[in-house]
């Protein structure tokens, strides 16, 4: 069974997770704005670390940079 806490997604997975433009998705992990990691040269993302970060992004908690 798969651990939703240790989901994995893909950047078009997380594109439509965030309804946000693959290209947006991709330019922020690229800059280290979005949690990722590359896995075989392919972006993916812990859904986990992706709700923190929206937590984050929502409270303040989060070094903004600009809008994404």
């Amino acid at each position: 069974m798969v651990d939703p806490e240790g989901e994995i997604l893909t950047l078009d997975e997380v594109a439509v997770y965030l309804k946000a433009g693959k290209r947006t998705v991709y330019r922020l992990a690229a800059e280290g704005k979005l949690p990722a990691f590359k896995l075989g040269g392919t972006w993916r993302f812990r859904k986990a670390d992706l709700e923190r970060w929206i937590e984050q992004q929502t409270t303040g908690d989060g070094q903004r940079g600009g809008k994404a």
